[in-house]
């Protein structure tokens, strides 16, 4: 048997708005539910890009940093490197003045010594003008007194002649000029024998003139061995461990009109380093100087022997 049941429409519409109201509610709270989950997403993105920017401005700053660090680096080793070439430069200043320094002083005594030279030889040599002048001079009296003789002699004999042919007239007479005319005769041969010692001292002052000359060679040759050696003692690179040694060379030179090149070197004795730098020294020597119309002189320094010692 079937039961009729009865609706009570207001309970229906009560439950149905019930029912509304739950959906709309539910709607409400997962559009709320939605909507917050919007707004932390888009919070956590924003947070995100703040990071982001946080860690770009960062980094950007961290390479700025950086870059000025190696721009202040480069900037200190530049001045730095500035600073050693400027100290260097200064340094080689100093020892270029240093060196054209020593070298003015070596060229200003050696030319105080030539002209001390030059005036003792210009001496000298007005000293040997004035004897040979002197010999001169005496040469002349004593030939002019030797004429003179001569002269008296070739009268003395005359007369004697003369006598002699009086004398086949007089004895006596041609007897006492006779003997007249051997002590004429004995004066005679005594004026040769004195004008023979004349002219054995005017040889004997040759020979010593020819030895002085070859004592003024020889003193010659030793002032410009002496400049030679300085010459190759400028270009000469020193080591410690040439202190207390020498090289000796001989040294061949070829005359050019204002001095001497070098036509070859050849090592006689010393310490070998010393001789190799010596070589090289010799090399840089780019004239030799050699003495004005003294053929004799230049004859001796165109084959010399040197000694080369570190100063």
């Amino acid at each position: 048997m079937i039961e009729a049941v009865v609706i009570d429409p207001q309970l229906v519409r009560q439950q149905a708005q019930q029912i509304r109201s739950q959906r709309e509610e539910a709607a409400k709270k997962e559009q709320e539910r939605l909507d917050k989950l919007r707004r932390e997403s888009e919070q956590l993105e924003k947070n995100r890009q703040a990071e982001e920017e946080r860690i770009r401005q960062l980094k950007e700053q961290q390479a700025k940093e950086a870059k000025a660090a190696r721009e202040a680096e480069k900037l200190r080793e530049q001045k730095e490197q500035e600073r050693l070439a400027a100290e260097q430069k200064a340094r080689e200043e100093k020892e270029r003045a240093a060196k054209a320094e020593a070298e003015r002083k070596v060229k200003e005594e050696a030319a105080k010594k030539a002209e001390q030279e030059r005036v003792a030889k210009e001496a000298a040599a007005a000293k040997a003008e004035q004897q040979r002048i002197e010999r001169e001079k005496e040469a002349k009296l004593a030939e002019e007194k030797a004429k003179r003789e001569k002269e008296v002699a070739a009268k003395a004999e005359q007369e004697r002649l003369a006598k002699e042919k009086a004398a086949k007239e007089a004895a006596d007479k041609a007897k006492k000029e006779k003997e007249r005319a051997a002590k004429a005769e004995a004066e005679r041969k005594a004026q040769e024998a004195a004008l023979n010692d004349i002219f054995g001292s005017l040889s004997e002052e040759s020979q010593q003139n020819n030895a002085a000359r070859q004592q003024f060679v020889t003193s010659e040759v030793g002032r410009y061995g002496a400049i030679y050696t300085q010459l190759i003692r400028q270009n000469l690179l020193v080591e410690d461990s040439f202190r207390g040694k020498q090289c000796r060379v001989n040294l061949k030179l070829i005359p050019t009109g204002t001095g001497a090149l070098l036509g070859s070197l050849t090592v006689l004795d010393g310490d070998s380093r010393l001789c190799a730098a010596t070589k090289r020294a010799v090399a840089q020597v780019n004239s030799f100087p050699l003495p004005k119309d003294q053929p004799d002189v230049v004859e001796k320094l165109k084959n010399i022997n040197l000694t080369v010692a570190p100063e």
